[in-house]
């Protein structure tokens, strides 16, 4: 038999994946241009043309020793772009030392929560979140503590947030653009979250990370400005994946960027490198790791996605929906029809309309949905909206 952890977990495995495989199953029997798969949060795009480029370049056989070991951390000079860029935005210094590759964010996550976490140590994350975290802090012998959501704006809730930090809170965990909503965190939330922070580590006498998941920290939209989590917080770790910002997903590249204003940071720093191998991921791809270092200014097209942002928005709140525009990523969040959000999913499936429950991202009441599919797909939807909404006003 297998573990008795692992198969309590299956049976309540992600929302997303189950959408998924519905979608396939749909498809087989409808064709796939009659199902509208709104569920999964695979890129759309293809990569930009300096990833083909660079990658054309690497596996001519000019290089050598691109596809042997390195370290832990990662090639250095790749690490040393990476930092030069982030030193760019965040006006913090950083060298190649603050900078590990990592297998994607999922693994940079999971790098970090290795690195911060005791048993029983406790991360803060704001509802509505990615699932999969609550996995993350577990595999490490961590607990997730949930802040509920501020349904008003989806930004933080900070009354919420200073009720949930004790004396055994070693990380907050930040998602912004936030999946599912969108929402970009403002500026002033965040300064805010920072003097709640150092007043609880001066009552508690502790240190409290922010770990910053940035996924979509380059899909943002109508010139909002995403602030620097390095610039603001002193004790934080960025972590970072190219899966969005360069339409990499399947290639599992990314990294973990530490902040040398973290105390005794090179400690932190070789602790990161050393549990990036014993996590097993030894290091992070080789070949990608040399591809992305040439495409950091490169990005998938914005425009597009603002496109099927703007088009689906404006149809769903002319249809009666409830939502908040998203400022970045490619999900909308929109509040379902009746309270029970698996019930408002489950019967949108009868018009081949497959969305995620919020109850998946600790958000009752809401559903998400994925515009990273063809403006073909989105427009034909509509037809199938209409009858969901028919439906609901009997």
């Amino acid at each position: 038999m297998i573990s008795e952890k692992i198969a309590k977990s299956l049976q309540k495995s992600s929302w997303i994946r189950a959408m998924f495989e519905e979608g396939e199953r749909l498809a087989k029997i409808y064709g796939r241009d009659k199902v509208y798969d709104f569920s999964f949060g695979n890129l759309f795009p293809q990569p930009p043309t300096e990833v083909t480029q660079s990658l054309q370049k690497y596996v001519s056989g000019e290089y050598k020793g691109i596809h042997r070991y390195m370290s832990n951390a990662g090639f250095a000079d790749v690490r040393e772009k990476i930092a030069k860029h982030l030193q760019q935005e965040s006006g913090i210094e950083l060298t190649a030392e603050n900078i590990v590759m990592t297998v994607g964010a999922a693994g940079g996550l999971n790098v970090v929560f290795k690195t911060l976490l005791d048993p029983g140590d406790e991360v803060i994350v704001f509802a509505p979140y990615f699932v999969e975290y609550n996995s993350y802090v577990d595999n490490h012998g961590g607990k997730t503590v949930v802040v509920p959501p501020n349904t008003a704006t989806f930004e933080p809730d900070l009354e919420a947030l200073a009720k949930a930090i004790t004396a055994k809170t070693k990380a907050i965990l930040i998602n912004s653009p936030n999946n599912p909503t969108g929402v970009v965190y403002s500026e002033n939330i965040l300064r805010e979250i920072k003097k709640i922070l150092e007043e609880k580590e001066k009552e508690y006498g502790t240190t409290i990370y922010v770990v910053s998941d940035e996924p979509y920290s380059k899909i943002i939209y109508d010139d909002c400005q995403l602030p620097s989590i390095l610039a603001i917080f002193e004790n934080s770790l960025v972590v970072n994946s190219f899966s969005k910002s360069l339409g990499l997903a399947g290639e599992r590249i990314g990294y973990i960027a530490a902040s040398s204003r973290i105390k005794d940071s090179q400690t932190v720093n070789n602790a990161l490198a050393y549990c990036n191998r014993i996590l097993g991921f030894v290091n992070a791809p080789g070949l990608f790791q040399k591809v992305v270092a040439d495409a950091l200014d490169a990005q998938v097209d914005i425009e597009d996605y603002k496109q099927k942002r703007d088009f689906l928005y404006t149809n769903l709140i002319h249809l009666g929906f409830e939502c908040i525009k998203p400022q970045g990523a490619f999900y909308l969040f929109p509040k379902a029809l009746i309270p029970d959000d698996i019930e408002f999913t489950q019967r949108a499936l009868k018009y081949n309309l497959l969305l995620v429950p919020g109850t998946g991202f600790g958000c009752p009441g809401y559903f998400r949905l994925s515009y990273c599919i063809s403006m073909e797909t989105i427009v034909n939807s509509m037809p199938a909206w209409e009858k969901l909404v028919k439906e609901f006003e009997q």
